[in-house]
């Protein structure tokens, strides 16, 4: 098994392993390039998003910069956008659903790394999943580490650190962040249009 199966297995990986290492710097390249463009360069931001992420949806829009360990690892629905200075650490996979608000500074860190120095020191480590249901909102600051599922419709507070699973259909909010409240009618504010 390769270095890279291992990584997609969610199992333990060598991330200086060279094909590892061929991959982010194919990121790298791509990233350098999407957040140098200037804004009326659309179809050229469209080509080097749907080149380096796993899969992207429709009208999905990241404003510059950004950051990914590989981005093939990421994989974004219709009508999302992801504010700047998002960063996304992916060795796990990073399932983003649509209509998905980012706010700027956001970071998911899907990689985790051995706790005894020793066996840290070797260069291994593991990508643990991150999944962020349809038509969430994530405020800015806020940091996802792996293995935590967001689900449908949640609000995620400004600075939040997420550390577990958020349930669907709240507002949640700290370090770490909990569900404050579950979101209602009572708090829809255009009254007077229609969705």
């Amino acid at each position: 098994m390769t270095q890279r199966e291992r990584r997609q297995a969610g199992l333990y990986f060598c991330a200086i392993d060279a094909e590892i290492h061929e991959e982010r710097l194919r990121a790298q390249d791509l990233i350098q390039r999407y957040n140098t463009l200037h804004p009326d360069q659309h179809k050229e931001a469209g080509e080097i998003t749907h080149s380096l992420l796993g899969t992207m949806g429709e009208r999905c829009h990241f404003v510059p910069p950004i950051f990914f360990d590989y981005g093939s690892n990421v994989h974004i629905g219709d009508f999302s956008f992801v504010n700047s200075n998002f960063t996304a650490l992916d060795a796990g996979r990073i399932d983003i659903g649509r209509h998905v608000f980012i706010g700027p500074n956001v970071s998911i860190y899907t990689s985790t790394h051995p706790l005894l120095a020793e066996e840290r020191n070797t260069g291994y480590e593991q990508g643990k999943p991150v999944k962020i249901g349809d038509n969430v909102w994530i405020g800015g600051s806020v940091t996802i580490l792996g293995g935590v599922t967001i689900g449908e419709g949640a609000v995620i507070g400004a600075g939040s650190v997420v550390t577990r699973n958020i349930p669907a259909g709240v507002i949640a909010i700290g370090n770490p962040c909990r569900p404050l409240r579950e979101i209602t009618d009572a708090d829809r504010v255009l009254h007077d249009i229609e969705p």
